[in-house]
């Protein structure tokens, strides 16, 4: 699958909720039983939130080997698994023709409630100014035409900042926003 050279945002659309919702329902369709949790994260979850227009889908499971036995069922209905160097999560990815249009993480069970996604996102959407904080550092990222890694650098210090204060707000220690290993 190729990646696009510059990251693109716009701004929010109101059907990606339902995009999302269906998803969640493909997927516990497709693999009943394996998801305990299934829920959109990210910024296409934040209304009024501009994002790249990929949704992003958290979820946990008993043990991530679970997943493993599933990986015919989730590439059913699209999702491919990718290796992107985290080493607590399983990452699969879904793409229309060759453009991305979903990513699903999958998580321990015991690790999904402190995980930074989650926790952000109900940041983000508990607070709107933060939200549109967020939105213009993503948008002057995009202007100048940075790589995806490069846009992802660049956001680092506010997301870090962000994912802080709410975390603190729900009495947890601060923790690395990025849990590549």
């Amino acid at each position: 699958m190729s990646m696009p050279n510059s990251v693109h945002i716009v701004d929010y659309r109101p059907e990606w909720p339902a995009r999302a919702a269906s998803t969640i329902s493909a997927l516990r369709e497709a693999a009943p039983g394996l998801f305990v949790e299934l829920e959109h994260i990210g910024s296409t979850a934040v209304p009024g939130l501009a994002a790249k227009p990929v949704i992003d889908l958290m979820a946990a499971v008993h043990d991530l080997a679970d997943a493993h036995s599933h990986q015919a069922a989730l590439a059913g209905v699209g999702f491919r698994p990718h290796d992107n160097g985290m080493t607590d999560r399983l990452l699969y990815v879904r793409a229309e023709g060759r453009v991305r249009s979903h990513i699903l993480h999958v998580v321990t069970l015991t690790s999904w409630p402190t995980r930074n996604q989650r926790i952000l996102r109900d940041y983000l959407r508990a607070h709107p100014e933060e939200a549109a904080r967020y939105a213009r550092l993503k948008r002057a990222i995009a202007a100048a035409g940075s790589a995806p890694g490069e846009y992802t650098q660049a956001k680092t210090a506010l997301v870090q900042e962000l994912t802080d204060r709410a975390r603190a707000q729900l009495g947890l220690p601060p923790e690395p926003v990025w849990e590549k290993g």
